[in-house]
């Protein structure tokens, strides 16, 4: 398995375990409890920080800062800071956070066939 460091991949290990690496990188970049959901609620729209704050409900202030920093800083979304008072801020999805919605789709369709069913 490709080791994983603070500074990212071992080169080495990505040489040796390449068919291993995708699935090590993608499960690396979304290491987060809500990042699927973040990423699935701005599928359709950009969304303000309170809009993503509410839509998930029980997450800190604290927790979805970070989790945002972290998808922005791997690439998958971005932060619009529009010059008013108080500042509004939009976050959106880059052409690589929209590269990885249909897997998003995929998981939402494994969870219906094989969730629990709620009447």
């Amino acid at each position: 398995m490709s080791r994983i460091c603070k500074d990212g991949f071992d080169k080495e290990s990505i040489k040796k375990q390449r068919e291993v690496y995708g699935i090590a990188y993608t499960q690396n970049i979304l290491s987060g409890r809500w990042k699927y959901l973040i990423l699935w609620y701005l599928k359709s729209t950009e969304r303000r920080y309170s809009e993503i704050k509410a839509f998930l409900g029980d997450i800190s202030q604290g927790s979805l800062t970070k989790q945002l920093r972290e998808l922005e800083t791997d690439g998958l979304i971005n932060r619009k800071v529009y010059p008013e008072v108080p500042p509004r801020v939009e976050y959106s999805l880059t052409s690589k956070g929209e590269e990885f919605i249909p897997i998003i789709d995929l998981m939402e369709e494994f969870g219906k066939k094989f969730g629990e069913q709620v009447d």
